[in-house]
């Protein structure tokens, strides 16, 4: 059997498009070769493409029956035939075309294939160095064309609610100059102007804010960004975001933008999102959930224990609250049927996250249990209890020490047991705004402010007063979007002020020199009539990732890097010729 070429042959339907209906048609069929199941004078071939997959019997003709027992798993194939309907007994209700098979009467070898490295399906193991090599692969098994589906429909769902919405679609530079914005930048050498160097942007947030100053009201892309960070799961070198910018903007007309897109990227799941969004303060956050991006569906809120504790003599607690810290703790449900080791082990597991130490307490038929029961007192073990609010089958665990320390450390703890307890319900959707951000962080080492979102975030209007006398007081009209746990978004209402602008430089130790030089183009702008403006940028690959319940945006962005930042099937980065090196005035040590 030779390979032929594919010449006028068109296709009539797609492998997942056949139907009952269609029986007695004569239809051409073009995909690769999934499976071949060979019983002597009958072969059956499944025929495979992205829409879905096809049984084909050849039977009747000794040469086209010797040729599809020649065939091999994801040889490329063109089926010509006629569709016939299944008997009662052979319908296969796993796949929509289980109903019809398709006699063949002509079969073509248009390419033939290498043994794949793994199998073309969804259950077989496979590791991920093998699966990022041979990615033209991967991408073939269905769940990644499941992904690689949702993504485009995710995708054309914004482009289409933007457009309804007034919004432009506008291309910013990918080659621009290199500007601190919280990462490393990805920098490209000029050859023209030697010695000098253009930066991939982290983000488009300069250019969109002109736009703005542009007068171009309201704007949107799907756009590239770039930050040469350490990677995780939910991090790439390069990655796609939703970015949105409105001129005379308020927190309110933002959300009230972004949430009505979100139902519509949940309906392409079949989940609802009920609105209004919660909104919840930076501060109660981490008191309440031990983070600012956190996951809502488990509950589990962190409370401040102290009062139990006033008037013990619990030596630990008594010193934490001396030194102007709290005791916190939360509730775990179904946690009171704990065993020792598996208690022990939540002891460890706070210890490992920064905490001193970590004190259990339950409700017992003979009273209330507890490892601090002697050295606290009852009276107090119960009153926590209490102000935990944990019911009779709960566990409430506990630590004492400054406030934001305490909180962080208890939120990690309740993520990784509301895990342990199968609290985090896959098919449960819960969006929160979380909004009131500092608008600086301290940076003890280097004794200066640094801006916790960017240098372009106002200050509440409320809190403006103090940037000069209590820098660390005041609060930002920054805006985070979480999603069970991830945040999806983040944005801002933006500086429009020069001279606003200038102060915040003044706090951040950037002189006036270094601001002209690094954004003098941004600031001159900013005094040729700037309206108020304000946006958000979306992380797409997370919010894809969650509509498919993975992990990972490596597994809905279709080439991603290893977490050390290399794409194994192309085998990148790679040295380049010593010619281009010379081109660009570049040595390399």
């Amino acid at each position: 059997m030779e390979i032929e070429p594919l010449g006028q042959t068109a296709r009539t339907h797609t492998c997942g498009g056949l139907r009952i209906e269609d029986v007695g048609k004569d239809v051409v069929l073009l995909g690769w070769v999934h499976r071949v199941r060979d019983l002597g004078s009958l072969v059956f071939i499944d025929i495979r493409d992205r829409h879905g997959m096809t049984q084909v019997i050849v039977r009747d003709n000794e040469q086209l029956v010797a040729d599809a027992k020649r065939l091999r798993l994801e040889f490329v194939i063109a089926v010509l035939g006629q569709v016939e309907p299944r008997s009662p007994e052979t319908v296969n209700s796993k796949i929509v075309t289980g109903h019809v098979e398709v006699t063949a009467r002509e079969i073509r070898l248009l390419n033939e294939a290498k043994t794949p490295p793994f199998m073309v399906v969804d259950e077989v193991e496979i590791t991920e160095e093998s699966r990022l090599k041979y990615r033209y692969v991967d991408l073939r098994r269905p769940r990644m064309q499941r992904n690689m589906i949702l993504r485009h429909r995710a995708t054309m769902a914004i482009r289409k609610y933007f457009d309804e919405q007034g919004f432009l679609e506008i291309e910013t530079p990918m080659l621009t100059k290199s500007t601190p914005e919280g990462a490393r930048d990805y920098l490209v050498p000029s050859r023209v102007h030697p010695g000098e160097f253009y930066a991939l942007p982290q983000s488009p947030q300069i250019f969109k804010q002109i736009l703005m100053i542009a007068g171009m009201d309201r704007y949107f892309q799907i756009v590239k960004c770039f930050r040469d960070e350490d990677l995780r799961a939910d991090r790439q070198p390069e990655f796609t975001q939703v970015d949105l910018e409105i001129s005379f903007a308020t927190e309110d007309l933002v959300f009230g933008i972004v949430e009505p897109l979100m139902e519509r990227l949940m309906a392409l799941i079949g989940r609802d999102a009920p609105r209004p969004f919660l909104r919840l303060p930076y501060a109660d956050a981490i008191a309440r959930y031990g983070s600012d991006k956190p996951d809502l569906r488990c509950g589990m809120e962190i409370a401040n224990l102290s009062s139990a504790f006033a008037a013990s003599d619990f030596s630990i607690f008594r010193e934490a609250m001396a030194a102007k810290g709290e005791v916190r703790g939360f509730a775990i449900p179904g946690g009171a049927k704990y065993s020792r080791r598996e208690l022990d082990e939540i002891v460890e597991q706070a210890k490992q996250l920064g905490a001193a130490g970590l004190v259990w307490a339950r409700r017992a038929e003979a009273g209330v249990q507890s490892p601090a029961l002697k050295a606290a007192g009852e009276e107090a073990i119960r009153r926590a209890l209490e102000l935990a609010g944990a019911g009779p089958s709960e566990l409430v665990v506990m630590a004492a020490g400054p406030h934001e320390a305490t909180s962080k450390m208890l939120g990690q703890l309740r993520l990784n047991l509301a895990k342990k307890e199968g609290l985090l319900d896959p098919d449960r959707f819960a969006f929160l705004w979380v909004v009131d951000f500092p608008m600086f962080e301290w940076l003890e080492d280097e004794k200066r402010y640094e801006f916790m979102h960017h240098p372009f975030t106002a200050p509440l209007e409320s809190d403006a007063d103090r940037l000069e006398t209590d820098p660390g007081s005041v609060r930002a009209r920054a805006y985070d979007f979480v999603l069970n746990g991830s945040e999806i978004g983040g944005g801002s209402i933006r500086i429009h002020d020069s001279a606003m602008q200038s102060k915040i430089f003044s706090l951040l130790n950037i002189s006036e020199e270094e601001a002209r030089l690094r954004f003098g183009f941004f600031l001159e702008a900013l005094e040729y009539g700037t309206p108020p403006h304000g946006g958000i940028a979306l992380g797409l690959d997370r919010i894809v990732a969650i509509l498919a319940n993975e992990n990972s945006i490596r597994e809905v962005i279709a080439f991603p890097k290893t977490a050390a930042a290399a794409d194994l099937m192309s085998s990148a980065p790679s040295p380049v010729d010593a010619k281009q090196l010379r081109e660009l005035h570049i040595q390399i040590k």
